[in-house]
């Protein structure tokens, strides 16, 4: 039975009350086994106030150390100028390899190998590589171009074509509660993600709740709780106990409140390290016993600091859960921004949203002309 609960010492179940808005909801385990048939939960009595609470997870002072983490934006830039500044490490590098290549003279096959050095140094990848060679060959060919100052627009155009396919944006209407399942290993920017998407979607009217299913790092549910203390969203969390059973919660209570979106969080987990990998499916079978049609989006988070390991874990968790989108972060601390071509040739899942930078505004949705635009000058 679903419940929430004061915590005491022993901690005995009490009735659901209402407390202050901005805290945390503890719910009672509920037992969950690999192939279960989970028990029918009884929906929460609900008010129309703000979130309700039992108590607070974790203590004061760690709640005020965790927003301090939570940087606000200093200065209004518009997206064009926050994602030129975010990409400003691969343009650069990119600039500066490219300068030669755009710089005149004659288009010949020097000048075809100084551009395919540049192109995977930004880690474009091999395959990426040559299509994009191929192309702007073709490019050259049909528009006779002469002069290595017009490959720019031809490297352009045929960037944009390249990775336009993954340019789909997330439509969260159809289902409510709609919901969404986040994955990916430690340390890609998954939990801060689920926070900056909750202000994506309440910016569009939508009512959001959390359900902070890594279980196995407390830092991620204190983070979690601080994310929906700053934004004034439920969040659905336990104290240890079984990332399943926390999402299967979430759900039920989005149900009984009228919840537009469920955010559900999951621990972060390495491609092999299959037992998670297999705990992870399990949470993907059992948000479907809650809600059959669900989950109706799998995102996966990537830390583009990696590189062609970005492609790598899209292939392993792809396999796994069948994603339906992508995340990736920390594009302003990378020059690898380049790997949107390798995974737009070799696994071309849409690329839901980007992220250049640390504020709540530096995650949007995946533009791919305006990403050329501000990669190649």
């Amino acid at each position: 039975m679903f419940s929430f609960f004061k915590k005491k010492s022993p901690p005995p179940v009490q009735p659901a009350t209402e407390t202050p808005p901005a805290a945390t909801e503890q719910t009672a385990a509920v037992g969950v086994t690999p192939e279960p048939t989970v028990p029918a939960v009884e929906s929460p009595a609900v008010s129309d106030a703000a979130p309700v609470s039992s108590q607070a997870t974790i203590s004061s002072a760690r709640d005020e150390e965790a927003l301090e983490h939570l940087p606000e934006p200093t200065k209004k830039l518009s997206w064009t100028e926050r994602l030129k500044a975010g990409l400003s490490k691969t343009r650069d590098k990119l600039g500066k390899s490219l300068a030669g290549v755009f710089g005149g003279g004659k288009i010949d096959e020097d000048l075809y190998e100084e551009l395919e050095t540049v192109l995977l140094t930004a880690d474009m990848g091999v395959d990426a590589t040559m299509h994009l060679l191929k192309d702007v060959r073709n490019r050259v060919s049909l528009k006779g171009l002469k002069d290595g100052s017009e490959l720019k627009g031809a490297l352009k155009d045929s960037l944009a074509e390249l990775i336009g396919p993954l340019e789909k944006p997330l439509d969260a209407t159809g289902h409510k509660p709609y919901v969404i399942m986040m994955a990916g290993v430690n340390g890609a920017g998954k939990t801060t993600s689920i926070g900056k998407l909750a202000k994506y979607f309440q910016s569009q009217g939508k009512s959001v709740l959390l359900a902070a299913g890594d279980t196995f790092r407390a830092a991620a549910r204190e983070q979690l709780v601080a994310w929906g203390e700053r934004n004034n969203v439920t969040v659905i969390t336990q104290q240890g106990g079984d990332a399943a059973a926390v999402c299967y919660d979430a759900i039920k209570a989005a149900e009984a409140r009228g919840i537009d979106i469920v955010l559900a969080d999951t621990a972060g987990r390495l491609p092999t390290q299959l037992h998670l990998m297999e705990e992870i499916k399990k949470v993907k079978r059992v948000i479907q016993k809650a809600l059959p049609e669900a989950p109706h989006e799998i995102v996966l988070v990537l830390d583009a600091n990696i590189g062609q390991n970005a492609l790598n874990q899209v292939k392993v968790f792809d396999e796994a859960l069948g994603l339906t989108g992508l995340i990736l972060t920390k594009l302003d601390g990378t020059a690898k921004g380049g790997v949107i071509a390798a995974i737009a040739k070799q696994r071309p899942i849409p690329l839901r949203f980007i992220g250049v930078g640390e504020t709540i505004d530096d995650l949007r949705p995946f533009n791919a002309r305006d990403y050329v635009n501000a990669l190649i000058d």
